[in-house]
């Protein structure tokens, strides 16, 4: 599984990320080992995240010019963590708008 994700910092900025194990990740933002970004604006808290799945891209056709379903879930998480780190503090808050973290991510 792949992970595109929103973080909190404690100074109100957001951060954008991708991981392969999005518990993990946010456990290393912070002890102080995930980006420099987050190292000075601790602690941080998962506000926002979307989930890409090897299974979903076995079933679809070909893309990224490539055949391997785990490589096709990876660019496609990367490309979208791309886009959003491209967006506005406010367009980001529009597309967390109305999420709603499962309960163990809280």
């Amino acid at each position: 599984m792949n992970y595109v994700y929103i973080l909190e910092c404690s100074d109100n900025t957001l951060y954008t990320g991708w991981t392969t194990d999005l518990k993990k990740r946010i456990s290393a933002h912070n002890s102080g080992k995930g980006a420099k970004y987050t190292k000075s604006r601790l602690p941080v808290k998962l506000v926002y995240f979307e989930s890409f799945s090897v299974e979903d891209f076995k079933k679809t056709p070909t893309d990224f010019g490539c055949t391997d379903p785990a490589v096709r879930c990876k660019k496609a998480a990367t490309t979208r963590e791309y886009a959003i780190k491209k967006l506005s503090k406010k367009e980001k808050l529009k597309l967390m708008s109305g999420f709603k973290l499962p309960e163990d991510f809280r």
